[in-house]
């Protein structure tokens, strides 16, 4: 029998992706323990997409591939409640967990890191690097927002977490992409939606005389 890992877990509606940082406001009684106990030990916590239910009261179902999340600073306030910055760590898989032992949701999870074993991603990666730069510039025009990134990386999977983090797409389609096993898949979903997104953009652009119309298009995202 397989031995896994416990971990508590932190069901979101957002999607985290390793490198990404993820600020939380804590003030649920049962997350306010959490993250006590967690800081008690290394600071990890999981975090996993909401399949079902809310993120409020009851225990939510969520998916069962998320991503470990760091403490990486905590802000006590005087009321008990927290604001804590998050950095994501590594991909896992959740094979069950239960919520008797403690308030909040313990997963049995198991590492699942991407599948680096196929064949050059050179070409893929120059493609998405090229697209997501050309991503983020649209998107700055549309949204009358300075956008300021830091360098786009060359290493293939920082680079295909990066762009998974700034497509403004749905959750869902962030939990696609979450679970894609290889790094070679990734990049190529990455490329296909990335050409999707800027096709998109130029249309409005193109179509829209003023972009001020066109801010409230992305400012829930």
């Amino acid at each position: 029998m397989m031995d896994y890992d416990e971990l508590p877990l932190f069901p979101l509606r957002t999607v985290l992706f390793p490198g990404q940082a993820l600020p939380l406001h804590i003030f649920e009684p049962r997350y306010r323990q959490m993250i006590a106990d967690c800081l008690e030990g290394d600071g990890t916590f999981g975090v996993l997409l909401i399949r079902a239910g809310e993120e409020i009261g009851q225990p939510a179902v969520p998916y069962t591939v998320g991503t470990t999340a760091v403490i990486e600073d905590v802000e006590k306030l005087p009321d008990g409640r927290m604001n804590i910055i998050t950095l994501g760590q590594e991909r896992f898989q959740l094979h069950g967990y239960e919520s008797v032992s403690k308030p909040y949701l313990v997963g049995r999870v198991s590492p699942w890191p991407w599948d680096d074993t196929a064949p050059s991603v050179a070409g893929s990666k120059r493609t998405v690097r090229r697209l997501v730069s050309r991503y983020v510039d649209l998107l700055a025009q549309a949204s009358e927002t300075e956008i300021n990134l830091d360098p786009i990386p060359h290493d293939p999977l920082d680079l295909a977490t990066l762009a998974a983090v700034v497509l403004q797409i749905t959750p869902e389609q962030k939990q696609t992409l979450l679970e894609i096993p290889s790094i070679g898949e990734l990049l190529g979903q990455l490329d296909h939606l990335l050409r999707q997104e800027n096709r998109v953009l130029r249309i409005l652009l193109t179509a829209t005389p003023h972009q001020s119309e066109m801010a409230g298009i992305f400012s829930h995202n």
